[in-house]
């Protein structure tokens, strides 16, 4: 117990849960970092896997593939896949609330690691959409449960930095992704037309299955590692486990003090929490509270709308470059190369995010994407303008999303904050789903610059939409649900 309370003193949850936000520091150890930032690497190494792979993937158990081209199929294993995390994440969102976070990021874990096995075994077309479906299960669980997690144990002045940390490990996950499928399944090439040390050959044309059997063994690991993470003490409190979640806190306090000492009491700060009513009652409160109901929509709107565009670049940007005239190994080094944007958007973003209302951060990611398709049309035959290009666009269509992990985990109360977060989330990601496997196709018979533009356009609409979103900067998650 903190040392600033008398040791005979009642528990209370305001008293509990007002400890966090005093710490300098968030109070994780080493191992709990590393074991929640391999779960956002694994995110977005599952997302942008299927970037370069799908080309290799679809010539090898598609038959019309080689004459259609990789970007007419590509829409269906994304689709599939993103409805699949709304499945887990309605279905283990609720539980979450329920059971707590700590045994639902093992489940969650668990299922995607099944789901990478499923698709190193793929035969055909259905299998793979099905394991692509088992393996999105997970991963929308998780994505869901991590930033949730997040949020709960972090001081409220650095919660948007700290869901920054772990999206640099997203954008290390979704680097080795791409990296892993350009030198798995596209044949040497020199640079920059291509990898001059890739694998692909007649002889080795299964290098896709390589990169989900990977996938498949960063599942094993992490899994192994969630055993270890605490429980949630803001689930604990909300549960009345109050003893349980302080000396949760106490250890979480101990690490966050051996070098700045604890922050001042802020009485103000101290908001006693709703009773909690069970999580049945807490999801008829998401419906029948104007409140909660409106930002669920917000979100949900907001979130659905900017997926079209990450998806369709993130998914599907190869194969769009390929149908423009590139070759398979031009347009994986191009998303290659880009992804460098990737990281320092995340590395940025750590820096900057708290001096900003999250829901501004969307509309600035807009521009700068914008910018960086302008660039990548405008390059044409320079290597290095386009290189230039896809940098900033994977920056911009980038920066803003640790932001909004952060507002839309923020913006509900403890004892139905999974379940919302789930639903706009869930609700985004199949949503976007749909928009990739009918949108891709069309444009991308259109001119390059125009493919990119109807794309990016969905991400215009969700930063308007994002200004009716609530303000959270550096307010408790108390006073947000008040």
């Amino acid at each position: 117990m903190s040392t600033d309370t008398p040791s005979n003193a009642p528990l209370t949850r305001a008293g509990v849960l007002s400890r966090i936000d005093r710490f300098p520091k968030w109070g994780l150890s080493a191992t709990s970092v590393l074991t929640i930032g391999l779960g956002m690497l694994f995110v977005q190494y599952d997302i942008f896997n299927i970037n370069v792979s799908f080309a290799q993937t679809c010539l090898q158990i598609i038959e019309a593939c080689a004459a259609s081209g990789p970007d007419q199929f590509v829409g269906l294993p994304i689709f599939v896949s993103l409805v699949g995390y709304a499945v887990g994440a309605l279905t283990l969102g609720p539980l979450s609330d329920r059971f707590g976070r700590h045994s639902m990021l093992i489940i969650s874990m668990l299922i995607t690691g099944v789901g990478s096995l499923y698709s190193v075994l793929s035969p055909d077309e259905f299998h793979f959409a099905a394991s692509r479906f088992v393996t999105g299960i997970g991963v929308g669980a998780d994505l869901a449960i991590i930033n949730v997690f997040i949020n709960e144990i972090s001081p409220r002045r650095l919660r948007g930095r700290y869901t920054s940390t772990m999206f640099i490990m997203a954008a290390l996950g979704s680097a080795l992704g791409v990296w892993l499928g350009l030198l798995l399944t596209t044949p040497a090439t020199p640079w920059p037309d291509g990898l001059p040390f890739a694998a692909a050959s007649e002889s080795f044309d299964s290098g896709w299955r390589w990169v989900y059997g990977i996938g498949a063994i960063l599942a094993v690991f992490s899994l192994l590692l969630r055993v270890a993470l605490p429980e949630s003490p803001r689930w604990l409190a909300d549960r009345g486990r109050l003893e349980e979640a302080d000396r949760v806190i106490d250890r979480m306090e101990e690490r966050a003090t051996r070098r700045l000492p604890l922050l001042p009491v802020d009485p103000e700060a101290m908001v006693e929490p709703a009773s909690n009513a069970g999580v049945l009652a807490a999801i008829k409160e998401l419906f029948s509270s104007r409140k909660y109901l409106g930002r669920l929509a917000t979100l949900s709107v907001a979130w659905l709308l900017a997926y079209v565009t990450i998806y369709g670049f993130s998914g599907a940007f190869t194969s769009v470059l390929v149908r423009q005239g590139y070759t398979i190994g031009e347009a994986g080094i191009f998303s290659a190369v880009g992804l460098i944007g990737f990281i320092a958007a995340a590395l940025v973003a750590r820096q900057v995010v708290d001096h900003l209302e999250r829901k501004y951060w969307m509309l600035i990611g807009t521009v700068i994407t914008i910018i960086g398709i302008l660039l990548v049309v405008a390059g044409g035959s320079s290597p290095v303008v386009v290189f230039i290009g896809a940098i900033v666009l994977f920056f911009g269509q980038n920066f803003w999303v640790p932001a909004q992990y952060a507002l839309t985990a923020e913006s509900f109360p403890t004892r139905s904050r999974t379940t919302a977060y789930a639903l706009a989330d869930s609700i985004g990601h199949a949503g976007a789903g749909l928009g990739v496997f009918l949108l891709v196709p069309v444009l991308s018979q259109l001119s390059l610059l125009w493919t990119m533009l109807g794309l990016v356009a969905f991400l215009l609409a969700a930063s308007f939409v994002n200004f009716l979103a609530p303000s959270t900067k550096n307010k408790t998650l108390e006073e947000i649900s008040a």
